[in-house]
């Protein structure tokens, strides 16, 4: 098992960082999402696809390269990508859905509620249910005018933040839990973290519907730091956007779950099992996502830092694990009487 798992200038670079709706094909061809529940596609040739905002490129290029398989011959694709919880909302409400990819768990916790996913769908292969996986980076302007260089900076005064919004998206609660296990410290002062935690959201300048939307607010000219994935970084930069990022001395080990839904047809357990697979993972990859299992060595990723070594080791790396796990920690966040909801209030 892979160290990791023991725990988006121009007009048209927006275009192309801006998540929306869209059909796609295996072969490169457009099709409609499917509305009606259950499995969408209605043949065993067709997955419906339902994921969170940011992992769209990297499902459209595995999607390419699974149908280049024996498994994939014939097998085309329809998706929807948005906000993770909105997703989640539009799949329990009946959106079609044979895959689902989130942000993090408590979404697929709701389609599981709704019995549109198994309860068991961790022990579907050997990654406790995880696709994807990657860390909470800080992202400033080209040549980094402000300076910064880790967390502290970003919680003085004067310094605007940019980030996704915890009601609706999956990656704003990754980023607030990462700015708040940051501050925990060696001797895990909750206090601390809490009064770190009030600064950088007194810093916030702008919250958005989703992890890709807020890229794009970022790259528009809002604030002077934006608080994303490291993948979405890599990504801007490999799409030719002038941003400096930096992933920070401590910070988050983001997890992204899948799971096949009740009545998909057999081609999408096929496809969940090459997204996992060292060919899988190291299409991911490519797209600036860490590799959740062994044997897979990622060299050449446009966009990167350092394109031939392109995820450094994180000194410390804390995961939701080691924050009592999602049951607790999304209660104890971002629950009615959550310290995000608190202190945004």
């Amino acid at each position: 098992m892979n160290l990791l798992r023991g725990r988006g200038r121009t007009t048209a670079v927006l275009a192309l960082l801006t998540a929306s709706t869209i059909g796609l094909s295996a072969c490169g061809s457009n099709t409609g999402t499917a509305s009606s529940s259950g499995g969408g596609g209605g043949d065993d040739k067709t997955i419906d696809i339902v994921g969170f905002s940011v992992i769209k490129s990297a499902y459209d290029d595995l999607g390419e390269a699974f149908a280049k398989t024996p498994a994939g011959e014939g097998v085309t694709f329809k998706s929807s990508y948005g906000a993770s919880g909105a997703q989640a909302r539009a799949v329990v409400a009946g959106q079609a859905a044979d895959l689902v990819a989130f942000s993090l768990e408590p979404d697929m916790t709701k389609v599981v509620e709704a019995g549109t996913v198994d309860a068991a769908w961790k022990d579907a292969g050997d990654t406790d249910g995880i696709n994807s996986s990657s860390v909470v980076v800080i992202a400033v302007r080209k040549g980094n005018p402000k300076g910064i260089k880790g967390w502290a900076d970003i919680a003085e005064p004067g310094v605007g933040i940019v980030t996704a919004d915890p009601g609706t998206s999956g990656a704003a609660k990754w980023n607030l839990l990462g700015a708040y296990a940051q501050a925990l410290g060696t001797d895990k002062d909750e206090a601390a973290a809490e009064t770190y935690l009030k600064s950088f959201i007194g810093n916030v300048v702008s919250w958005n519907d989703s992890g890709r939307n807020a890229t794009d607010t970022f790259l528009k000219g809002t604030g002077d730091v934006l608080i994303s994935y490291e993948n979405e970084a890599i990504a801007a930069r490999a799409a030719g956007e002038e941003l400096d990022y930096i992933v920070p001395d401590s910070t988050l080990l983001i997890e992204n779950p899948g799971a096949v839904t009740k009545d998909a047809p057999e081609a999408t357990s096929q496809f969940l099992e090459y997204i996992r697979s060292t060919e899988g993972q190291q299409i991911l990859a490519k797209d600036g996502y860490r590799p959740i299992i062994d044997g897979v060595t990622p060299t050449d990723v446009e966009g990167a830092n350092d394109p031939a070594a392109p995820f450094p080791t994180v000194k410390t790396l804390t995961t939701i694990a080691d924050l009592g796990g999602w049951d607790e920690v999304d209660a104890k966040f971002f629950g009615d009487d959550g310290i995000v909801t608190k202190l945004r209030k």
